[in-house]
């Protein structure tokens, strides 16, 4: 098996070098790849499964754990692409994958917060502390500038252009893009500043990254998240939140407010604006709940 192991190693390093994959991708895949593996391991297969009735299987038992559509779509992604690899490699003749059919992805989207929610969930961090005021002020540039949180947690202290109200970007593909950012947030930036200086004094570590934990290191993805999750809870905001939460708000608020898509579409990042459309769908909604709320002959 460990010939297995080390196959799996050389396809996340040629993902990461020649396919310039980002770090949450080559993590997805080794934790795909590495549940596949525990499955080879306990069917006692000599080497990786060459029939698609034993990738049924473990996609299956999968299933059985309570994996949703999504998770199996994206299982059977990571496996056809690592397959096709093998393939080129010359490590096995033929492709299974090839007779595997994902299943239909659920089209599931998170509920943007309104504007009233969003006010909630800001002030929630206790910012006389040096924690909750950072969080304040991450809290008020995802809403404001609508980045990614793999983005924020990745901003430079160089990236933001308090002057010219702008912040740099490095985004999916490691493409650059420069985000409007308002006062207010900067505001929140300028306040954690001499926190960020403290956490560095304390850890005795030097970072250039923006937004630190209390051990003065780069923040996590999932640390942010359980963030927002616990600042919700506490806002009294009972709805689907995830990563992209403050992301759909600010999407969603301004085109609420009459923003082009186009600019919206840039601002997020979007390479097709069709990506960027779904926000249209939710603020239709929120048009015609308008109209039926305050339409005298409705």
């Amino acid at each position: 098996m460990n010939k297995l192991t080390e196959q799996i190693d050389d396809y996340l390093r040629y993902s990461q070098i020649e396919r310039g994959l980002s770090q949450n991708t080559i993590a997805a895949y080794q934790q795909d790849l590495q549940e596949f593996l525990t499955f080879v391991k306990a069917e006692q297969l000599p080497g990786w499964p060459l029939e698609a009735v034993e990738i049924d299987a473990f996609l299956a038992k999968e299933r059985d754990l309570g994996k949703a559509n999504s998770s199996i779509s994206r299982l059977v992604s990571t496996l056809r692409r690592f397959y096709q690899w093998l393939v080129r490699q010359q490590l096995i003749a033929l492709d299974p994958m090839s007779q595997i059919d994902a299943p239909k992805r659920e089209k599931r989207m998170s509920l943007a917060l309104t504007e009233a929610e969003v006010s909630r969930l800001l002030e929630q961090p206790d910012v006389n502390t040096d924690l909750g005021l950072r969080d304040r002020a991450l809290l008020e540039l995802l809403y404001a500038t609508g980045m990614r949180v793999s983005e924020a947690i990745s901003l430079q202290l160089g990236d933001v252009h308090a002057d010219l109200r702008l912040i740099k970007v490095l985004g999916k593909g490691s493409k650059e893009r420069l985000i409007p950012v308002s006062d207010l947030a900067l505001e929140w930036v300028k306040k954690y500043l001499p926190v960020r200086e403290k956490q560095l004094l304390k850890s005795g570590k030097n970072s250039d990254y923006l937004f630190l934990n209390s051990r003065g290191g780069q923040l996590t993805r999932q640390a942010v998240w359980q963030k927002i999750k616990k600042y919700c809870g506490q806002a009294g905001i009972d709805k689907d939140v995830t990563p992209h939460t403050l992301r759909h708000s600010f999407a969603t608020h301004l085109l609420e407010h009459g923003a082009d898509l186009r600019v919206v579409q840039e601002i997020l990042g979007h390479t097709d604006i069709s990506t960027t459309q779904i926000y249209t769908n939710l603020t239709q909604k929120h048009i015609l709940d308008v109209y039926q709320k305050t339409h005298p002959r409705v």
